[in-house]
């Protein structure tokens, strides 16, 4: 009996690349490859900072990975810094998550997010879709000082409902998540919304799905 449903934020809920395509005209030669390294990096910093012990806020690795981004990418446009950070405050979210969000909980079950974001970020982009009275709780890493797929970080959840990881359904667009979700216990959909190949072969997820309505079929 699933008691919560539980989603990683960027990627998932939030489309990670809309900062960008709102001013694709803006951010020079290769606005695409921008949002591809941007991301890349954003996520890589987590990987290396957990590892290393030495935390700085998603919202901070946010901002050096476009710093980065900018000054990788041939003819890109770095007077649109501020401008792309401000967009990524307030993400798109996917068209299906309200009225997803909306059927699990007539459910009877929490819905949460879990995620590497900063509370300010998650706060922001939470409110902008509109999503605030979906959502049971937000928990965001911040509170322990280090990224997922720490084991510590999928605790928050458990301890908070005080209930056994297989009764919680965690949802992520990012295979790696799904696998730290997996190996903490966690009944896990992948969400591979851009028909990406497997991988983590021994930590493989319930339910590949290619958006969140399928967690209602």
């Amino acid at each position: 009996m699933i008691k919560a449903y539980v989603f990683d934020a960027y990627g998932t809920l939030f489309d990670v690349h809309s900062a960008v395509a709102r001013h694709f005209d803006k951010v020079g030669e290769s606005p695409a490859r921008v949002s591809e390294v941007w991301r890349n990096k954003q996520l890589e910093y987590t990987w290396v900072r957990t590892g290393m012990k030495h935390y700085k806020d998603f919202w901070q690795l946010t901002a050096e990975a476009l710093d980065f981004a900018l000054a990788a990418v041939p003819g890109s446009n770095s007077e649109c810094r501020q401008t792309l950070l401000d967009a990524y405050l307030s993400l798109d979210c996917y068209k299906e998550v309200p009225a997803v969000l909306n059927k699990l909980r007539d459910k009877g079950a929490k819905t949460a997010i879990l995620s590497n974001g900063s509370p300010k970020m998650l706060s922001a982009a939470v409110e902008n879709a509109g999503l605030t009275n979906l959502l049971d709780d937000q928990f965001s890493v911040d509170e322990l000082k280090l990224f997922k797929t720490d084991p510590s970080t999928y605790g928050m959840v458990t301890n908070k409902y005080g209930i056994l990881p297989s009764e919680i359904a965690f949802q992520s667009s990012n295979r790696w998540d799904i696998a730290g979700a997996k190996a903490f216990g966690f009944e896990c959909n992948w969400i591979n919304r851009t028909n990406q190949p497997d991988e983590y072969d021994d930590l493989a997820p319930k339910k590949v799905l290619s958006d969140l309505n399928g967690l209602l079929d």
